[in-house]
């Protein structure tokens, strides 16, 4: 009785202690995706999103669709497919739903929409998105627009390319990921307003909406500092799970300074209603937005590539998958406030 009481402890132990290796490789792999998000693919894109063949990306105009055509073709590459509903990769954004007063005139433009199936619960989608245009030229002058917002724009690219490595390797993500690069931002939200009230996804199945709009820079608070940080708006106010997740996947894995500041519903910048995520979080959608804050380039000839702080700019995109990568695979999908 005792051999074989020691020989059911000595499995028991065994079994504990693969379990817990597994678990621990489990772990392992999201750092190793997470720390294999390259500075250098960041650069590359970044370089060539926010040169001057782009024109600055005016909504409708020339260099905004050579940028289009740029991002769909990395996607093709990536062998990512085009979000269902789109013309390869393309949702029009005609002309007249742009129309606003306070806008000027835009051409038909396009977002670019990819996306990666889930795995086992396809029919949820966690949603990363950025805007892709600028302001175009002015004065004989090109807005390349380098962190607003080629910055947002490339670290989409980037965590995508990850995502598929994932899938590729047998371990992709549950939920489906959609890839959001918005037109017709800087002139009233257009493109993320279109995607929205299209219900190409049915509202109800959209998980999340984490919003990159400028990560690549310090701002006038932290233009003298050494600290990792970055601004998170939204997290908090359409559910708190949302919130203790973002908190807890920056304490694993990127500790980063995370600066609640304009997420105060006071703040005289009124961050919150200002980008592409609001556009989602109308309909009760959860939202983080991530920003670094405004420069002295802020919409300015000036906000160009060779300013670009790539290290926080990787950090950031670091802590951002990471969060997707939960989000996408955790058991339960993320509940509202009640």
């Amino acid at each position: 009785m005792k051999l074989r009481h020691n020989l059911w402890l000595f499995i028991a132990l065994t079994a504990l202690g693969t379990n817990q290796i597994s678990a621990q490789k489990k772990k392992d792999r999201v750092k190793e995706m997470m720390e294999h998000l390259s500075k250098d693919e960041l650069v590359k894109h970044l370089t060539i999103i926010a040169s001057v063949e782009m024109e600055g990306r005016k909504t409708g105009e020339a260099g905004q669709k050579k940028a289009a055509n740029y991002i769909r073709n990395i996607y093709k590459n990536l062998e990512i497919e085009a979000l269902p509903g789109t013309e390869d990769y393309f949702q029009i954004v005609p002309s007249e739903a742009m129309k606003r007063m306070f806008s000027p005139k835009l051409n038909d433009s396009e977002n670019v929409v990819a996306y990666i199936k889930g795995s086992e619960k396809p029919e949820e989608y966690v949603i990363i998105s950025a805007h892709y245009d600028h302001v175009g030229i002015a004065n004989g002058e090109i807005f390349n627009g380098a962190d607003d917002n080629g910055s947002g724009t490339t670290a989409l690219l980037e965590m995508a390319r990850m995502f598929k490595i994932a899938q590729k390797n047998g371990n992709g993500p549950k939920r489906s990921i959609v890839f959001l690069h918005c037109t017709g931002e800087e002139y009233g939200l257009h493109g993320s307003r279109y995607f929205v009230n299209s219900k190409i996804i049915p509202l109800e199945n959209i998980v999340v909406d984490l919003n990159v709009d400028m990560i690549g820079r310090r701002d006038f608070v932290y233009e003298k500092s050494k600290k990792n940080y970055i601004y998170l708006v939204g997290s908090d106010k359409l559910s708190t799970e949302l919130h203790a997740i973002s908190e807890a996947m920056n304490k694993k894995y990127t500790k980063l300074t995370l600066d609640y500041t304009y997420n105060d519903d006071k703040h005289p910048e009124m961050i919150y209603y200002r980008s592409d995520h609001y556009n989602f979080a109308k309909y009760n959608i959860p939202v983080i937005f991530y920003y670094s804050g405004e420069h002295a380039d802020y919409h300015k000839a000036t906000d160009t590539v060779e300013k670009i702080d790539f290290d926080q700019m990787l950090k950031r995109t670091q802590l951002i998958f990471v969060t997707a990568w939960e989000l996408a695979n955790r058991i339960d999908r993320i509940k509202l406030k009640q």
